[in-house]
């Protein structure tokens, strides 16, 4: 990860967060997505959400199964993490972020 000259990070986290609608479980992803990336990666991240019900190629392009799906584009490795992102200490881990 490369690092600017006050120390913080240079490189942007990108993700894509698959949901359906405005589902319980779909809005929970978003809120809990947004949390931790606005805790851990202060503005240093880009989200770009995919409602399935109106997107569906992008979803037979991502394979998704399941939603809601959270898919870590960039920095690799590439991850995929299934549900709502309750569990923040998973998530972190998943996502390699510190705590």
């Amino acid at each position: 990860m490369e690092d600017s000259s006050d120390g913080t990070s240079t490189t942007k986290h990108k993700f894509k967060l698959f949901v359906s609608g405005m589902s319980v479980k779909s809005g929970h992803a978003i809120e809990n997505l947004r949390k931790i990336c606005d805790t851990y990666l202060k503005k240093n991240y880009e989200i770009e959400i995919i409602d399935i019900s109106r997107d569906k190629e992008q979803a037979v392009i991502h394979q998704i199964v399941a939603i809601p799906t959270l898919i870590k584009i960039h920095p690799e490795p590439k991850r995929i993490i299934l549900g709502d992102l309750s569990d923040k200490e998973k998530v972190l881990y998943l996502l390699n972020l510190e705590q």
